[in-house]
């Protein structure tokens, strides 16, 4: 199969490359940078350089492709950031009719049923609707949980405050997802035919904070880290003082305010969605420890 991919080399498209190169497919990866070029073509892939909102590139890129993989970014921009994903998302669409893909996997996220409200998970909920427009395209949207590596972006602040958190209880049970789990997921998905308008949701575990400060706690030699649930104000000021944009930070805290009133994961739990994936957050307690050391 050709099978154009996006997401260029970041933490799940790069091993949904390998694990497609592997299987025998040929494989173009759609990169917004041209450092990456060489990286790419040495895995054995094509190298497509250009932007995702730009439907004459990605048109182009889409041409003669058996399926592919769309993936936004949670942030496009300085500003009006859900809105230039739904634009991105329109491209995309408007690029998979021009070039006349059949097939189509995309990443999309757990809240993404919900129409506001959910921070930057809006800009995926967009998507999934103009996605909806397509005709006599298979397509597949995985849902997936929070990434598993996300939590390195708490380390700096564990060794310099001992502080891990967010704007919510430590009691909340949210849905994970690894990245290797869901490279196999999509990689699958890409393979098979598809049916229709389908959405699933991949997870790899579910807990809440207080079981992971404690699990990572316990890892890092740290038994006595503890979840904090962190002020909205006072998470917003922190992530301003460390030079986020401000609209990107008002959709963080927004999302941390969707976990508190059950909007994220509302979907997921009612519909009895299986987890599926093999990694573990006991198994990922160890990669977390070999990074916490290495900080």
């Amino acid at each position: 199969m050709k099978i154009t991919t996006t997401g260029s080399l970041g933490n799940v498209a790069k091993p949904l490359v390998q694990k497609l190169i592997a299987a025998g497919h040929q494989i173009t990866v759609i990169t917004t940078k041209t450092d990456r070029k060489a990286e790419i073509e040495a895995l054995g892939a094509k190298a497509a350089v250009g932007s995702i909102s730009d439907q004459g590139f990605l048109t182009a890129a889409f041409k003669d492709a058996d399926a592919v993989y769309t993936m936004l970014p949670p942030a496009m921009g300085p500003g009006n950031m859900i809105q230039n994903i739904a634009d991105a998302g329109q491209a995309y669409v408007e690029a998979i009719e021009a070039a006349g893909v059949k097939r189509v996997v995309m990443l999309s996220s757990v809240g993404a049923d919900a129409n506001e409200g959910t921070g930057p998970v809006q800009g995926v909920h967009r998507v999934e609707q103009i996605f909806q427009h397509l005709t006599d395209v298979n397509i597949t949207v995985l849902r997936s949980g929070f990434f598993f590596v996300n939590f390195f972006r708490d380390i700096p602040l564990i060794k310099s405050r001992g502080l891990f958190g967010n704007n919510y209880s430590g009691d909340e049970k949210l849905a994970f997802t690894h990245h290797e789990d869901l490279s196999s997921a999509i990689a699958k998905a890409l393979q098979q035919k598809g049916n229709g308008f389908e959405v699933k949701y991949l997870i790899s575990d579910i807990s809440t904070g207080n079981q992971i400060s404690a699990l990572f706690g316990q890892a890092i030699g740290k038994p006595e880290l503890s979840w904090t649930e962190i002020p909205d104000e006072q998470l917003r000021q922190g992530m301003l003082s460390g030079g986020l944009p401000v609209e990107l930070v008002g959709l963080i805290v927004e999302m941390g305010q969707a976990v508190r009133a059950g909007k994220i994961t509302k979907d997921l739990f009612a519909t009895g969605a299986p987890v599926t994936g093999q990694h573990k957050l006991s198994q990922f307690a160890s990669e977390f420890k070999t990074k916490y050391e290495q900080a």
